[in-house]
């Protein structure tokens, strides 16, 4: 976890190793949004770009019998 300084224009600057790991370049958009006490930014993909991403989850899930 990294700890950053909001400008006087508040703006914050994402850590180079969450960029990296996030795969953000300049330019591309986040979504901003605030939960409970806390700022979560979100990166906008592309549908294409999100394809696969749910490889191997277990969609085993226990459904209402009046549901098929």
């Amino acid at each position: 976890m990294s700890t950053v300084r909001v400008s006087p224009k508040y703006q914050v600057v994402i850590p180079r190793d969450v960029r990296e790991s996030l795969d953000l370049h300049p330019g591309e958009k986040v979504q901003v949004m605030q939960y409970e006490n806390r700022i979560e930014f979100i990166p906008v993909r592309k549908m294409k770009q999100m394809r696969g991403f749910l490889k191997g989850i277990d969609t085993r899930v226990q459904r209402d019998k009046d549901r098929v």
